[in-house]
């Protein structure tokens, strides 16, 4: 089974009146998602369950991933993914994941960074340090694990498959 941990692109921070929660993305992170999602595209990364935070910016990312979903894919509005952004999304990959073949959770930080440092093996590669080190805006992390059924997910038993960030992809949306 695959985990997309794919944290949520760059968001804006011009109006300090706006709650977090309702933060949009900015220019950047709307290039960002668009460069991610077709990179998904191009590579095969096909989630068939998506568990999105309730966030603005999250759904945002989500929007300019859907035009290149070609297959089926249930979708997931989790608000714990942002009430536990502090926290390790292992426990509500177990709950909704089920048997789902390619889970995507798109989420926040320190949790996604968090989630991914916890679930890896004890690997050592050049991707594992990048997370270790930061987990930017519009990232993500490829984790495969030889289990059947997301309720038995448990720490150090994926392997990271791959790790990128927007700006390791040709900026090709221009």
């Amino acid at each position: 089974m695959r985990l997309l941990l794919f944290r949520h692109a760059k968001s804006d921070w011009g109006d300090p009146n706006l709650d977090d929660i309702d933060r949009p993305l900015n220019g950047r992170g709307k290039t960002a998602s668009v460069r991610m999602a077709r990179y998904m595209q191009e590579q095969g990364l096909k989630p068939n369950q998506i568990l999105c935070s309730t966030a603005q910016r999250t759904r945002e990312t989500l929007a300019r991933l859907l035009p290149t979903l070609t297959q089926e894919t249930q979708i997931h509005l989790v608000s714990d993914l942002y009430q536990q952004s502090e926290d390790n999304y292992a426990g509500l990959i177990r709950r909704y994941g089920g048997r789902a073949q390619n889970v995507m959770v798109i989420g926040h930080n320190p949790a996604t960074q968090d989630t991914a440092l916890d679930l890896i093996g004890t690997e050592s590669s050049g991707a594992l340090t990048d997370i270790q080190e930061k987990f930017p805006t519009g990232a993500l992390a490829v984790i495969d694990f030889d289990i059947a059924d997301w309720s038995e997910l448990q720490p150090g038993t994926g392997h990271l498959e791959r790790f990128v960030k927007p700006r390791d992809l040709k900026d090709d949306t221009a």
